[in-house]
């Protein structure tokens, strides 16, 4: 058994959508438990208004978010690298433990349309942290 805390890196195309719901449920359900991270192969300038509405109506503020290139020090630190619709843009690093997420992208959804992507992002991210031990005891 180990004390130390794993990291997960949540990676899709613009880093606007779905990598920035996951990192912020992650972050909202693993508390201290977890080091969190995201990124994306084309950063799009902002992150998708519909997604931070979402987000807003689970109480997860995800607006001070900003899109970032991933970078190859976050994947080799990575314990869990989640791919979300980046195919061969994102990278493989051999040894790592990689998860791939087929999820429909929120990009130009409505909020409405995007709840049901949100919803399984927070079943899918609940069920990671269960997995790593690092879900909060009030999640």
């Amino acid at each position: 058994m180990t004390d130390r805390i794993p990291n997960v890196l949540f990676l899709c195309v613009h880093n606007a959508g779905r990598s920035q719901m996951a990192a912020g449920f992650a972050r909202a359900m693993g508390a201290e438990a977890v080091k969190v991270l995201s990124g994306g192969s084309e950063p799009a300038e902002s992150v998708n208004p519909a997604a931070i509405a979402a987000m807003r109506e689970r109480g997860i503020d995800i607006t001070g978010q900003v899109p970032q290139l991933w970078k190859d020090a976050d994947i080799r630190e990575a314990d869990v690298v989640v791919t979300m619709g980046c195919g061969d843009t994102c990278p493989v690093y051999p040894g790592k433990r990689y998860l791939d997420w087929e999820l429909d992208d929120p990009a130009g959804q409505s909020v409405e349309a995007t709840r049901p992507i949100r919803d399984e992002i927070e079943r899918r991210v609940r069920g990671l942290l269960q997995e790593l031990g690092a879900l909060a005891e009030d999640s």
